[in-house]
Parts: structure tokens; C-alpha cells; sequence
């Protein structure tokens, strides 16, 4: 197979369904209790409704025993003015509610927010569910069945820079986080010289080793960089080889074989795409449509892209700068019915789900794929 795992195998993929998963007791060495989250930065789902939960200010990932496990198609939710029905939902005003990230429970379809309450150092943070008949419900943690993985080469926690500029290292600790082959990937930041770090950790939670620090060469800056962290990125299959596509700011889009994140490792990203400078990009899905396969990226700039895959293979290393704001490399279709989208995840073969910003909020809402 050239491209990216077809449908079903993409499915298993992201689920990280081996031959033995439905033998494993994932949850054996689960504890009950409060997992003491400090912040939610981003969240993933593994197998039998096991959420991973990124606590960059304390510099781990937590597995939740979910028991979300009853199978269902699902229908796509809407909720129009979802930032005001958390509002009421936590007692506070709109202005004051953050959705971090989005995740769908590909078992049962309910949808998970990441959600803090407040603004700054003092945000509560609060897992937030919601149903077919998008009905919203804080999901308790005080009794929680979890397992933590902390991560021992965190960066400082504490504020550096000046002004405006300021900020806390220690919040991009990790960055994005997903689910393969009973691995738990993370990208973000580490206190090593060569800072962008991919770590993967084995799941169950056993033993957390250091990450591989990632270089890249960014076309629109002109040089090779060690230290800027992975902004979002998405497991895939070329050939039968693992890989990762990973996005960045300003926004170069990086090729990484899995087999090359070793502990300690050094290693070097193929920059397959310049998609423009002064842009962020938000999140990433990876997606089949009339047999062929295609990345949808959501950024703070430059919309909705649909990015052909059909020529990653092909496509030549970024290793000169693209100056002026320019683009190389692999080419993207911009989505414009897609306008404002905050947060993007697959809820099926045929639909995302995405937090989209509007003049009055934010509404939860199916995206067909385009």
C-alpha cells in the first residue's frame, strides 16, 4: 500500500488495535482515586474507552478508565453556543471558559472537552462530555481508575522573558499527544539542549524514558531548529512503515518515522511542506475520500487546508529557505465553507467534529469531510 492506512486500518491505527489488544488487561495496574490533574492541554483515546488527558503544568499524561464502552454509531452533535452552556454548566460566564482540545470516543461517539474554567496561573481544570442528544456533563475525577506517566526532563516550570513576551516553559511540556501500536506518543518541549522532544512511552504505564529530540530544517525561517515544539501532528502508515506528520509553527509540515524515536535519540524530521509564514496551526486529522487520502489541518491564519498525500513519497526534502511568505512542497485547498474552526477531531468515515468559532460563541459541530 502507497499511502496512508485505508479507513478501517486507520482506525486501528489511531485505537492501536494489534492482534493481542483485546487480550490485554489495560487497566490491571490502574489506581482509584484523584489524579491530582494541574491542567489539560490536550486529550487522546486509546483502547476500550481509555482517555489520555495531557497535564503539561505538571508534566504528565494520565490514563482514565473511561468505562465509556457501549458501542454506538453515533449521530453528529451540534451544540450551538457551547461556550455559554459550559459557562452555566460550571457557574461562571462565557468569557471566562477555554476549550483546550477536543477528542471523540470512537467506541460509544460522545465527544470530550478539555476545558478550563478561568483565565491564567489559577484556570480550574475541568473534563467536560458530551452525548447524541448533546446533553453536557462534567466527568468526575475524584474516583477516578488512572494511571499516571510522568515526564522526568520537563522543562522549568516558572516565567521567563519580559513584558509581552513572557511565558512558562513548562506549558509546552507537551504539545499534542495520540495512541499507536500500545504506545503513547507525545510531542512538546524537554529541558535538553535540543529542546522539540518526541517521547514514546509504553502502554500500560511502566517505566517513562527520555524523548527524542527532533531537528528540522523551516523553510520560511531559513535554518535547521532543534527547539521549536511540534504544534500538532498525526500518526500514519507509508507503505508498512509508521510515521508521524507534524505540523509547526509558521508553519512547515515534517515527516518522522516512528522506528526513529528512540530514547536519546537525535532525530531529523523531511520537511515535506511550507504552508506560509505568521500562522499557527491548530489541529490535524488524517482522512479517505474516494479512494484517496488526504490531511485536513485547521490554522490561525490560512483556514481549513485540505492536503493531498498522494505525493509524499515523492516530494523532495525543504532544505533551502522559502522566503516572502512563500509555499513549497506538498500543496493544500483551502476550505473556505469552513470558516473559524478551533478545534478539529474525526468522529467518522464521513464527518469531523469541530469547535467553530462564530460572531456570537462557539458552536460543536459536525464537519462533512471535504
Amino acid at each position: 500500500m502507497k499511502m496512508l492506512t485505508r479507513s478501517f486500518g486507520l482506525a486501528a491505527l489511531a485505537l492501536g488495535l494489534g492482534s493481542d489488544s483485546f487480550a490485554i488487561n489495560w487497566t490491571a495496574n490502574f489506581k482509584e482515586g484523584a489524579p491530582n490533574i494541574q491542567s489539560i492541554s490536550q486529550l487522546a483515546f486509546g483502547p476500550d474507552g481509555i482517555l489520555f488527558v495531557a497535564d503539561s503544568k505538571a508534566a504528565a499524561v494520565v490514563a482514565i478508565d473511561t468505562g465509556d464502552t457501549k458501542a454506538s454509531p453515533g449521530a453528529p452533535i451540534k451544540v450551538e453556543g457551547i461556550n455559554q452552556k459550559l459557562a452555566a454548566l460550571l457557574g461562571t460566564s462565557a468569557d471566562q471558559i477555554q476549550i483546550g482540545d477536543l477528542a471523540v470516543n470512537p467506541i460509544s461517539h460522545k465527544a470530550y472537552l478539555a476545558v478550563l474554567r478561568g483565565r491564567g496561573p489559577t484556570a480550574a481544570p475541568v473534563l467536560v462530555r458530551v452525548d447524541a442528544s448533546s446533553q453536557l456533563e462534567v466527568v468526575a475525577l475524584d474516583k477516578a481508575k488512572f494511571s499516571r506517566a510522568e515526564l522526568a526532563d520537563a522543562p522549568m516550570d516558572k516565567m521567563v522573558g519580559e513584558g509581552n513576551r513572557q511565558s512558562n516553559p513548562r506549558m509546552e511540556s507537551i504539545t499534542d499527544v495520540a495512541y499507536l501500536d500500545d504506545k503513547v506518543i507525545v510531542a512538546g518541549l524537554s529541558n535538553e539542549e535540543f529542546s522539540s522532544t518526541l517521547r514514546t512511552i509504553p502502554f500500560p504505564f511502566k517505566t517513562v524514558e527520555k524523548g527524542a529530540s527532533v531537528e528540522i530544517y523551516h523553510g520560511a525561517h531559513g535554518r535547521y531548529e532543534t527547539r521549536a515544539p511540534i504544534r500538532t501532528f498525526v500518526p500514519f502508515k507509508v507503505g508498512n512503515e509508521p510515521q508521524l506528520l507534524a505540523a509547526y509553527t509558521c508553519t512547515p509540515l515534517v515527516q518522522l518515522p516512528i522506528k526513529d524515536l528512540t530514547p536519546g535519540a537525535k532525530a531529523k524530521g523531511k520537511t515535506v511542506a511550507e504552508l506560509g509564514n505568521m500562522n499557527r496551526p491548530i489541529d490535524m486529522i488524517v482522512y479517505q475520500k474516494d479512494g484517496k487520502d488526504y490531511l485536513l489541518l485547521a490554522n490561525s491564519a490560512r483556514g481549513l487546508m485540505k492536503i493531498s498525500t498522494d505525493k509524499i513519497e515523492e516530494t523532495e526534502s525543504i532544505s533551502a529557505p522559502v522566503t516572502g511568505g512563500g509555499k513549497k512542497g506538498l500543496t493544500y485547498e483551502t476550505i473556505e465553507s469552513a470558516k473559524g474552526i478551533e478545534q478539529l477531531a474525526t468522529f467518522d468515515a464521513n464527518n469531523a467534529l469541530v469547535i467553530r468559532k462564530t460572531d456570537s460563541g462557539q458552536n460543536l459541530e459536525a464537519l462533512a469531510l471535504p
